[in-house]
């Protein structure tokens, strides 16, 4: 899993040390290239759970660049520059205190530094003039010894230390060009050596040692990952890769949300960690990156790898673009509707609100809410099964709907539906095309269960054989039996309430359909469980309408005027996965058009979002 956190730094940086503070969940930022090129030399404590900096002190000496570790409760900064490299080492305190220790042999800037065995390794860098191909360990910052030699002298790797040995991803060469070497060092020997390639010349990226597997992720290349095509300049990379030590060779773990280089690199929580950086255009940012390890996200070096619904497929309605699409897990269009060999409906196929599988995955229900119409498309044949309502028609005598909502499949045969504008949810008998069952009463739109709804826009079938139903006008949610009696009812304190679905034992989710949007999960006495609703940043949603909760603990949503899918951690709160671009409507791949449903379906027809569905 790669995760955006919700929240930023209050300014850019990058190239900043970045230390672990023990089990607390804080990391601290010392100096850093700042917005306007100038180097840092304040420190601070980052709450990796609120985003909260906290001054605490001065380096010494104003530097970027530098390398940076824990070691027995301490920080070390080696090196670094400001103008010029410079020999300073510095050891920064818990509390902020700063202080000078020995310098190094000769000025190094560029380098990284790792603990190993209880020593911290200063690894590449360049003095100003020549590279540093030494690698330099000391147990107390006062003294050094040169364990060996890089074969490849870089400036820029990524080095973490596995099973004793201390790995080198890449690099800046002394020509200046990025290489795709991993170099192995070995301190009991006292030996370097070249042990494999990687994918593609890089350099700035950040790794680190989460649970006895290396992460590479992010970095710059001069080519692409995904083609190999030489760039015209260098720019970063969002890959994630899991090390495979056995072979000395990358498997492809996934992907950051944003690309990015020369991050602050640091470990705690049993995450990695990339804060600030430099991203496209070379410019700072103030955004923060996480990766954590998480079967549930696939296997690395297969296909998919890294995304929330691994090993499933996709189904999404793409309002906007009046059509659906199916995506496999890496994220591939596999399937769409209209095309050349599916005809729309007749009347056209217009505004598809919402879709699901449906007959254990070999049809598709969706409902075009301004078409006022239902209809049933074979999967994958793209062959119209079945179709209710009059096009372009709303109405509410027998046979017509207006802006209709969320149909589902019973799993009697019936098919249930909110009729909105008619303040009504419909039970239909699709063989007789009659209304079996009506909760609600025509143009009475207020909330007076069981006689009235207040314009209902969400009918969940539940594994108990009742409908969950969300009310617009009143911000109600209620459970009702198919012939109209009322469980339970409750008011939620939020704008509009959309679609909401049953997640467990009196636990229930709901989506805020308002700007800025929300996921509320909640019980039936109206207790607020969570609430995720980030007023700024890349978190913020605008009129979400559906949210679900995955099988891999995350929430995915269509984030509708946002025009993307996106998948969130309810832990961190941080995006981690996305399809479509922010705020950027489009019919292109990889672009969507106020995307207003979505469905999954898993190996073997199953659709775990809705079990309790025909």
């Amino acid at each position: 899993m790669a995760g955006l956190l919700p929240w930023q730094l209050q300014a850019p940086i990058a190239r900043e040390a970045l230390l672990p503070e023990g089990p607390s969940g804080t990391l601290v930022i010392a100096g850093g290239l700042m917005s306007g090129g100038a180097s840092a030399s304040a420190a601070f404590r980052l709450n990796m759970s609120t985003g909260q900096l906290t001054p605490i002190g001065d380096l010494t000496t104003a530097t970027h660049d530098a390398a940076a570790a824990a070691l027995d409760g301490s920080g070390l900064v080696f090196g670094g520059g400001s103008t010029l490299p410079v020999a300073t080492a510095q050891n920064l305190t818990a509390a902020g205190t700063s202080s000078a220790l020995s310098s190094l042999p000769r000025p190094r800037a560029d380098a990284v530094a790792v603990v190993n065995g209880g020593a911290a390794y200063v690894v590449g860098g360049y003095d100003g003039t020549q590279m540093d191909p030494e690698v330099l360990a000391t147990t107390n910052g006062q003294s050094y010894s040169q364990v060996a030699d890089l074969p490849v002298p870089v400036r820029y790797p990524a080095v973490a230390s596995l099973g004793g040995y201390i790995y080198v991803f890449g690099g800046q060469s002394a020509s200046g060009a990025f290489v795709r070497t991993i170099q192995q060092v070995d301190p009991k020997t006292r030996t370097a050596k070249v042990v494999g390639q990687l994918p593609f010349d890089l350099a700035g990226a950040s790794a680190g040692n989460l649970g006895g597997v290396i992460y590479l992720a992010g970095g710059e290349s001069t080519g692409s990952s995904s083609a190999g095509v030489p760039a015209s300049a260098p720019s970063p990379v969002n890959d994630v890769f899991a090390f495979d030590a056995a072979n000395n060779t990358l498997l492809r773990a996934g992907s950051l949300q944003v690309g990015v280089a020369y991050a602050g690199t640091a470990i705690t929580g049993g995450r990695l960690y990339l804060v600030g950086g430099q991203v496209a255009g070379g410019a700072e940012t103030a955004q923060v990156q996480f990766v954590r390890p998480d079967r549930r996200f696939g296997v690395a070096g297969t296909e998919g790898a890294g995304s929330p619904y691994y090993g499933d497929k996709l189904l999404i309605a793409d309002r906007g673009n009046n059509r659906l699409l199916v995506l496999n897990d890496a994220g591939k269009i596999i399937w769409r509707y209209p095309s050349p060999t599916a005809a729309p409906p007749p009347g056209g196929f217009y505004f598809p609100d919402d879709a699901f599988f449906i007959r254990h995955g070999t049809a598709i229900i969706s409902n075009q809410e301004s078409n006022e119409t239902i209809v049933e498309i074979g999967y994958p044949s793209g062959k119209v099964l079945w179709q209710y309502g009059h096009p372009r028609q709303p109405g509410y005598a027998p046979g017509y709907l207006n802006n209709p909502d969320d149909a589902y499949l019973l799993r009697n045969g019936d098919i249930t539906v909110a009729d909105i504008i008619n303040c009504r949810i419909l039970i239909i008998n699709p063989a007789t095309k009659t209304i079996v069952h009506q909760i609600g009463t025509n143009d009475v739109c207020v909330h007076n269960p069981p006689n009235y709804l207040g314009s209902p826009n969400g009918d969940t079938p539940l594994m108990d054989g009742n409908l969950l139903v969300s009310e617009i006008n009143g911000t109600w949610i209620d459970e009702y039996t198919l012939t109209g009696k009322l469980v339970w009812t409750v008011h939620l304190p939020i704008g509009y309430p959309s679609d909401p679905q049953q997640i467990g034992p009196d636990r229930y989710l709901v989506a805020a359909y308002q700007h800025p949007g929300g996921i509320v999960e909640f019980n039936r006495a109206g207790q607020i469980l969570y609430n995720y609703s980030p007023a700024s940043g890349p978190g913020e949603l605008n009129d979400p309408s559906l949210v679900e909760l995955l099988p891999s603990g995350v929430f995915m949503l269509n984030d509708d005027h946002n025009d993307r899918m996106v998948a969130i951690d309810p832990s961190t709160g941080a995006v981690v996965w996305q399809y479509g671009h922010t705020g950027v409507p489009g019919t292109a791949y990889g672009y969507l058009y106020k995307p207003d449903g979505f469905d999954i379906l898993a190996p073997g027809g199953v659709t775990p979002t809705h079990p309790a569905t025909g």
